[in-house]
């Protein structure tokens, strides 16, 4: 049995005493979900106050980035050893936001997964193509390069602590949402691509999630799909309410 991991995004929200009020709401009503984990990605402007909420849990803490530098006049950029210091054990990487609006490379992207290994971070590694890109029929070959580029010096053992999320570009914030079917398809390609690049108990270990407009009415059918190990949650995410249902669909998936 595999089990689901459900991450929930807040991007550019939350002001410290709202972070504080979700996480502690979390927290409560995630009790009794065992077959799913759970990770927060709040502004770092919060993360300290939301590690001492979830001391004390399940619930895992973590930062939408980090610089691939451990210190230096980097003005305004983070460190992996600052996210620990702070209480965060997880890190998303190459989220399509960062790529497209702050310069985030595949050559970049690279660096700071290794940057956050040897920070004793455990990234979650976002991939997908924007809709020109699937209209044009290059998914493969845009997967292919960016989870080429992004595991570049990896070895199976440091996979072990990696996630991957997929997150087709025009579905997130839009409304829309691949269906179950088109994001399977996309999930099974990546699982396929890492085998090949890392072997294939490396590819059946990782957990690949889906993320783009997932709500609590479509989590059971997305994670269902055999190789769609979870999802990464943005919009949903900052309503206790539907958090915890998409977690809840999540704990009643058995793999």
């Amino acid at each position: 049995m595999r089990k689901l991991l459900v991450a929930g995004n807040w991007k550019m929200h939350m002001l410290n005493h709202e972070a504080v009020s979700l996480a502690r709401q979390l927290k409560v009503r995630s009790l009794g979900l065992h077959r799913v984990g759970l990770v927060l990605f709040p502004p770092f402007t919060a993360l300290t106050a939301v590690a001492e909420i979830l001391n004390d849990s399940d619930l895992q803490l973590g930062a939408q980035n980090l610089h691939d530098r451990r210190s230096g006049a980097f003005t305004g950029e983070v460190s992996g050893e600052m996210v620990r210091s702070a209480g965060g054990s997880w890190v998303l990487i190459g989220h399509s936001e960062r790529r497209q609006f702050f310069g985030d490379t595949d050559a970049w992207v690279n660096l700071k997964v290794h940057a956050a290994l040897e920070a004793g971070l455990r990234p979650m590694l976002c991939v997908g193509e924007s809709l020109e890109e699937r209209q044009a029929g290059r998914l493969q070959e845009v997967l292919g390069r960016q989870l080429a580029e992004g595991l570049k010096g990896l070895t199976a053992a440091s996979a072990t602590e990696l996630a991957l999320a997929y997150e087709p570009v025009w579905a997130i914030g839009t409304g829309v949402v691949a269906t179950p079917e088109q994001a399977q398809e996309a999930h099974a390609l990546l699982r396929g691509m890492v085998a090949e690049l890392l072997g294939m108990d490396a590819a059946q270990r990782l957990s690949i999630l889906y993320g783009g407009s997932v709500k609590p009415d479509n989590a059971r059918l997305l994670m269902g799909m055999p190789d769609i190990d979870g999802a990464l949650v943005g919009g949903a995410s900052l309503k206790a309410d539907d958090f915890v249902a998409i977690a809840q669909a999540a704990d009643g998936v058995v793999k």
